[in-house]
C-alpha cells in the first residue's frame, strides 16, 4: 500500500471516472488502473463497482477511502511541518478564481510567486463563485478568490482587500458629464450586465436606484448581458451603454483614450470585498499564507481598507 495509491482511489472516488481521475492526477488511465488493481488486490476487496457510471465506491470500498483521506491528511501535515521548518515549500495548490477578479489581479503577482516558490505548482482555474465553493466541498481546488462574504458550513474566510468600483461611461452618456458619481446616478437603464452567475452582475444590480423587482419585470432597459468584462467594455466604447468595473481593471485603460470614460465615485464610495475560502480542514495552509502575502504586497495600499465605503454584498 503506497500513498500514491490512495490519492488515486480519492481521485476516483471524487471524479467518479478512471480516465478523469487520471488527468488531474497527471498519469495515465492504465497506470492509475494498474495501480488501483494492485491496492485491491492487496486489501482482498473491490473497491470500485466499475459497472456503475460514474464510478461508485463499494459499501467497504467507502470505508477504505474514508480511511484513505485522514491518512493523506495527516501525511501532509507532517510534510507541511517539515516544509514549514526549512522555509523550502513545495507541492501543489488548486486555486479557483472569479473571471471578475483572474485577469487583473494574477499578473501582478504571480511571476513573483512562482520566483519565490519555484517547488510550488500552482493549479489555478477561472470559474463562477457556486462553482468554486461545490469544488471546494469536493476536494477538487484547495483554494478560492473570490467576492465576500461567503456563508457555507465548513468553509473558512479571510479577508484580501477592497475593491472600489468605478463607472465606464461613453461620451454621448448624460454621466459622462459628472466629474464624479453618486450611487444614486446608477439605475438599470441603458447598464451593461455579466450574465447570472456572476457576483458582480448582483453587486452591480444592487447598487441601481431602480428596485430588483422593476428589473425582474423587464421594465428596465438591458441592452446586452455578457460573459466577461472586455465584451462589455468593446460596447460601452462603441457608446451601446454604461457599466461599472472593478478598479483594478484600471490598469488596462493606462495610456489609452478609454481612460476618459471612466468616473470615480464620491463618498461613500461603493466596494466589494476580494478575500479567500477554503476547507477548514486544509493542511496546506502555509502556502495559503505564502500566497496572500504575495498578493498584499502586489495591490496598492488605498484597497487594504474599507475607509468610508459602501460594502457591496
Amino acid at each position: 500500500m503506497t500513498i500514491t495509491q490512495l490519492d488515486y482511489i480519492i481521485s476516483v472516488d471524487t471524479y467518479g471516472s478512471f480516465s478523469e481521475a487520471a488527468r488531474n492526477c497527471f498519469v495515465t488511465q492504465p497506470t492509475l488502473s494498474m495501480q488501483i488493481q494492485k491496492l485491491e488486490d492487496e486489501l482482498g476487496i473491490l473497491i470500485f463497482d466499475r459497472r456503475k457510471q460514474p464510478i461508485k465506491p463499494t459499501e467497504r470500498g467507502e470505508r477504505i477511502i474514508q480511511q484513505a483521506k485522514i491518512i493523506l491528511q495527516e501525511s501532509e501535515k507532517l510534510k507541511n511541518e517539515v516544509e514549514i521548518e526549512s522555509g523550502k515549500f513545495s507541492g501543489r495548490l488548486k486555486v479557483g478564481i472569479i473571471p471578475t477578479v483572474a485577469p487583473y489581479l494574477l499578473p501582478r503577482f504571480l511571476k513573483t510567486f512562482v520566483g519565490k516558490y519555484p517547488e510550488v505548482e500552482l493549479l489555478i482555474d477561472e470559474t463562477t463563485t457556486n462553482e468554486i465553493i461545490s469544488a471546494i466541498n469536493k476536494d477538487k481546488v484547495d483554494l478560492g478568490i473570490l467576492a465576500l462574504p461567503i456563508n457555507e458550513a465548513g468553509i473558512v474566510t479571510e479577508s484580501l482587500y477592497y475593491e472600489p468600483f468605478v463607472g465606464f461611461i461613453p461620451r454621448s452618456h448624460q454621466l459622462f458629464k459628472k466629474e464624479k458619481l453618486h450611487v444614486d446616478d446608477i439605475t438599470v437603464d441603458d447598464i451593461l450586465l455579466l450574465k447570472e452567475g456572476h457576483c458582480l452582475r448582483e453587486q452591480t444590480l444592487k447598487l441601481c436606484s431602480s428596485s430588483q423587482k422593476e428589473f425582474e419585470g423587464k421594465k428596465a432597459k438591458i441592452l446586452f448581458e455578457g460573459g466577461n468584462l472586455e465584451t462589455l467594455i468593446k460596447l460601452v466604447e462603441q457608446d451601446f451603454g454604461f457599466t461599472l468595473l472593478p478598479y483594478l481593471c484600471l490598469d488596462y485603460f493606462k495610456n489609452t483614450d478609454s481612460l476618459q470614460l471612466v468616473r470615480e465615485f464620491c463618498s461613500p464610495v461603493p466596494r466589494r470585498e476580494i478575500g479567500f475560502v477554503y476547507h477548514k480542514t486544509l493542511s496546506k495552509k502555509h502556502l495559503v499564507k505564502s500566497l496572500k502575502n504575495e498578493i498584499m504586497n502586489s495591490i496598492p495600499e488605498s484597497l487594504k481598507e474599507s475607509e468610508v465605503s459602501l460594502i457591496i454584498h
